[in-house]
């Protein structure tokens, strides 16, 4: 067995690597690519049992290196968009794993694909899912901030968007909380950050703090029409405004 692992962010890929030496209790080789032009040597010179893919590659969209080169191996998709872009996946055979992915999360991707393997029923990536796909994501990936460069004292660090759970205005700057409950500090105000950051993604619950709805662990009801909100990694609640409340409820239903 032999894995292809098509992964930008650094985090991400030593998480998938973990969760691969847990559930196979042993070490898989691999292969790593950050890009599409990497990705695409690879599998001009190697064959694989499967692929671990994100989308959103260092030099665009996977769907480019799937679309140039047509490939018969299993892909598990690695991502952080929601569900229903996948819904054409499934037809084909495709397990997908939304970040911020968990173990169990990955031992279920895992156990479909070895099904469908062992049937032999999996499908090929066709060119239309390819193109349907790309299209739903096109305006979701315009123009959205990726990562933030953190200063720190002892040199600089890469905060991704994808692992913020919440960010407050703290003066002229702004402090995001990650999924782990560190706090970086961020040298940009909240309305600055608001507009670079996805908005199906992120909500601003009031004039404070904006947070990321993968980071929603419990809602609760609260006095003058303010809701109460668990976020993983921070331990006090945030709470919507009075005037956001409204919007806040149809944002999570969309």
């Amino acid at each position: 067995m032999r894995i292809l692992i098509l992964e930008d962010e650094i985090p991400a890929y030593q998480k998938l690597v973990s969760f691969i030496k847990d559930y196979f209790q042993d070490d898989i080789p691999h292969d790593w690519a950050r890009s599409n032009a990497e990705g695409k040597l690879y599998l001009q010179k190697n064959t694989y049992s499967f692929i671990l893919s994100d989308i959103q590659l260092l030099d665009g969209l996977s769907f480019d290196l799937y679309n140039e080169i047509s490939t018969q191996v299993p892909i598990i998709f690695c991502s952080a968009h929601d569900e229903y872009l996948f819904q054409a996946f499934n037809t084909n055979g495709i397990a997908y794993i939304l970040k911020p992915y968990t173990q169990t999360d990955f031992k279920k991707a895992m156990e479909k694909y070895q099904a469908l393997f062992q049937k032999g029923t999996y499908n090929i990536l066709n060119k239309s899912t390819i193109s349907e796909l790309k299209s739903a994501l096109k305006e979701e990936h315009a123009n959205y901030k990726k990562r933030f460069v953190i200063k720190k004292a002892k040199g600089i660090q890469l905060l991704n968007v994808s692992e913020i759970s919440k960010i407050e205005a703290n003066g002229d700057f702004c402090i995001a909380t990650d999924l782990k409950g560190k706090r970086h500090t961020i040298s940009q105000n909240l309305g600055s950050i608001h507009q670079q950051i996805q908005p199906n993604k992120f909500f601003k619950i009031n004039r404070s703090e904006i947070i990321c709805i993968d980071a929603i662990e419990q809602i609760e009801s609260h006095f003058k029409n303010r809701l109460l909100i668990t976020l993983t990694g921070i331990k006090d609640k945030a709470m919507t405004s009075s005037s956001t409340t409204s919007d806040f409820r149809k944002w999570l239903e969309e």
